[in-house]
């Protein structure tokens, strides 16, 4: 399908007090509306993923799948910072025609929904049917469920929270000083960072999987001590390798800060206010191998929300399950949504 580019109202005001002059937003689109206008889906992405939902979460959307866009109007938006089509460090300053690099200015997950607001206004959709988002996705979903409670009529969040954890933050900023410590990133030129990237990968897949995915897929199958190579050290590698070649280190950092801002509390008179504010019926999941936004933080999510359906997902592959367990997510959509379709 097509990418589409949504050029944002200039200069975009950002929740710093700053504002973003020459923003857009890079976006695709599948299936039709259907003529009550009411089968629309938005999804909101991860960390380093894009607007092309087809490719990054198959199994659950496209041709067969429980999302098929023969059945759905979908909706997937890239985030400002990302280097997938949207302003990002890497995006040229009107002011200057030259990118801005680090001096890129601070966005919150608060910035990113409302980016998505404006896009949803401009498509003239009234109302959505599911708004769905994993992580950093699921992130912004309830940050925009609780700014626009009217808008959406199911949310469905996995391995997310309410407020982005000491824990996390922490292992964001592992990540940053593994890039800041590449001295081509203080270059501020294409492709700066690019080793530093390498690592924070590396740090990022310790907290993305679990002890029991390592030992299951990387063990060795001997135990030769004079191995160099490792199964684990390779495979550490080959993610950093990965990244690199698709990524950008300028743009991992400004969307690791964005995700430690996340504080759906924050001048709301706190979490628990918030979260009442969600009017959607709503459907959590969380993984229960998953240690960086570990289920304790699922089960707040669902507590906090009126009405809310929690389910844990079986899993050994830790957080990544909100994007490898397709087959455990669409049983439990179906279940979710059983009680509307028998009406």
């Amino acid at each position: 399908m097509p990418e589409y580019i949504f050029e944002l109202p200039d200069p975009f005001p950002l929740e710093s007090g700053a504002a973003l002059a020459g923003a857009h937003v890079a976006y695709r689109t599948w299936g039709q509306l259907n003529a009550a206008r009411d089968n629309a889906v938005w999804v909101c992405h991860a960390l380093t993923a894009n607007a092309d939902v087809l490719d990054w979460w198959p199994g659950l959307f496209g041709p067969g799948c429980f999302f098929d866009p023969a059945d759905w109007f979908i909706v997937c938006a890239n985030v400002l910072g990302s280097c997938y089509g949207s302003t990002s460090p890497l995006s040229p300053d009107p002011a200057t025609s030259q990118p801005r690099y680090q001096a890129f200015p601070l966005l919150t997950v608060r910035d990113l929904a409302a980016a998505h607001e404006a896009l949803r206004q401009e498509l003239g959709l009234a109302r959505i049917h599911t708004l769905i988002g994993g992580s950093l996705g699921g992130q912004q979903a309830l940050e925009w469920a609780v700014a626009q409670p009217d808008v959406f009529d199911h949310l469905v969040v996995i391995a997310t929270n309410a407020r982005h954890s000491a824990w996390g933050i922490a292992f964001n900023e592992a990540q940053r000083l593994a890039i800041e410590a590449d001295p081509t990133y203080h270059a501020n030129e294409p492709g700066g960072g690019g080793e530093g990237l390498r690592a924070a990968r590396a740090i990022a897949l310790l907290s993305y999987r679990s002890y029991d995915a390592y030992a299951t897929t990387q063990t060795e199958a001997d135990d030769d001590p004079r191995l160099r190579d490792y199964r684990a050290s390779t495979y550490q590698r080959y993610q950093g390798d990965k990244l690199v070649a698709r990524f950008d280190a300028y743009s991992y950092v400004a969307l690791s800060r964005a995700m430690d801002t996340h504080h759906l509390g924050r001048h709301r008179g706190g979490v628990p206010a918030a979260l009442a504010a969600v009017r959607a019926r709503t459907l959590v999941l969380g993984i229960t191998s998953d240690v960086l936004f570990p289920v304790s933080e699922q089960r707040a999510l669902a507590q906090g929300i009126a009405g809310a359906l929690y389910i844990e997902l079986g899993s050994i592959f830790g957080h990544d399950g909100f994007l490898l367990e397709t087959v455990q997510i669409a049983q439990r959509l179906e279940r979710f949504y059983a009680p509307a379709l028998a009406q």
